[in-house]
């Protein structure tokens, strides 16, 4: 299943005509096979085995042309930093309030939501919509946990 994903991604980027360099399938495949919504520095301390010279820069362009492309969304997570997240099917995320992780949320009706909610912001401001990020916020059960709150 992972491969078939990777494999999609992969010809995502042949179908906007993005050279695929050994680097950009490292970096997509990482993406695609890991749902961690990684920073810049946990990507290259990931693959550090497998491409001990990856720089930082390398990484960041990389994941910059990924989000101009419409495969990888950026998610801020406060102070910790810009996570990022291949976004394949519809989902949206859920952040921890006290230690910053961030779940996936898949809901069958998220796109058809999304699109409604789009469509009313647009009526109601006059925007054009380019898009949506939809977060919500809570304690991680393991939070839950340490601060002991159930």
């Amino acid at each position: 299943m992972e491969n078939d994903e990777v494999a999609e991604a992969l010809e995502e980027l042949q179908k906007k005509h993005v050279r695929i360099t050994p680097q950009r399938q490292t970096i997509l495949t990482y993406l695609v096979t890991h749902h961690n919504h990684p920073t810049v520095e946990t990507i290259q301390a990931d693959l550090s085995t497998k491409k001990p010279n990856m720089s930082l820069a390398t990484i960041y362009n990389t994941l910059k042309l990924f989000v101009d492309l419409d495969l990888v969304i950026e998610l801020a997570s406060g102070e910790n930093g810009v996570h990022y997240d291949y976004y394949n099917k519809p989902h949206y995320h859920i952040i921890c309030t006290n230690c910053g992780k961030i779940a996936d949320v898949f809901y069958d009706g998220f796109a058809k939501d999304a699109h409604h909610m789009e469509t009313e912001a647009a009526n109601q401001t006059g925007y054009q919509v380019s898009g949506n990020h939809f977060e919500i916020y809570g304690l991680c059960p393991e939070c839950q946990l340490k601060l002991k709150t159930n």
